[in-house]
């Protein structure tokens, strides 16, 4: 029957090598090691050496995931795909995902809350993104609404009010009109619904300044006049006018604007 003759330290920490009849057999970690008190001159029927290798494989799949862990609280699914993408049996998988939430390593219900509270402490992402986040991760509609509702209506619009004011900043050389609308645009896409926008409007209280409207679209307009240079005319000036219409505009604005340029080059 083959016996253990040796065992010896591996350079990676609690890990053995075990030598049978003196010849390297296997490897095995440190709990395994004391879980099976191998030792030299212990015999090793086929039985017992199944036994080791299924412990020994559940070993490294459990170090596996608090490797994974370590870095980060994660979701049950997320870590049932990383251990897959490790190739651990299903069997095993099964076993680490009890394990992890036996010892409270793994609770979906926590992860959403700290997830909830994260964002709204460090993003600007309304409830709508945060959900979709979450049900990517592979939580249940339930434990993201339980979640959720940790974003009471104060947070959601000094959130969202943080956000809008960014916006107003980074197209305040925009038309009113089109500086509205991004804002607007930029709330929904960071998960705030349509009530919440607009009370986030109301509060943001943006008032139309003529000196800045005009400009912009002064600033606007060179843009829209070099890029209608091949046309001459009155070609010129409908094509500068439909891009400057576009970006929020008004028609009058517009029309002042152009009747200078032209005189500008006549």
């Amino acid at each position: 029957m083959p016996t253990i003759t040796k065992i010896t330290t591996q350079k990676r920490k609690g890990r053995y090598n075990i030598f049978l009849d003196d010849e390297y057999a296997f490897p095995v970690s440190e709990s395994v090691l004391i879980d099976f008190r191998l030792a030299k001159g212990m015999e090793i029927p086929a039985e017992l050496r199944a036994e080791i290798d299924t412990a020994e494989a559940h070993a490294q799949a459990y170090t596996l995931a608090l490797n994974y862990l370590s870095y980060q609280l994660r979701t049950e699914m997320e870590m049932r795909i990383y251990l897959k993408q490790h190739d651990i049996p299903l069997a095993v998988r099964q076993q680490i995902i009890a394990r992890l939430y036996d010892l409270n390593l793994l609770d979906d219900d926590s992860y959403a809350a700290s997830y909830v509270r994260t964002m709204m402490r460090t993003s600007d992402k309304g409830p709508q993104v945060i959900r979709t986040k979450l049900r990517e991760k592979g939580l249940k509609p339930e434990q993201i609404t339980n979640a959720l509702d940790q974003f009471t209506a104060p947070d959601l619009l000094a959130n969202g009010q943080k956000l809008a004011e960014k916006l107003a900043h980074r197209y305040r050389q925009q038309s009113f009109q089109n500086q509205q609308q991004k804002i607007r645009l930029g709330l929904r896409q960071k998960g705030f619904d349509g009530d919440t926008t607009n009370q986030i409007m109301s509060r943001l209280e943006l008032v139309k300044d003529d000196d800045a409207e005009w400009a912009a679209l002064v600033e606007q307009g060179e843009k829209a006049w070099r890029k209608t240079a091949r046309y001459s005319g009155y070609e010129r000036k409908q094509k500068a006018k439909q891009q400057l219409y576009r970006k929020g505009f008004a028609l009058d604005q517009i029309e002042r604007f152009l009747t200078e340029k032209q005189a500008e080059e006549e």
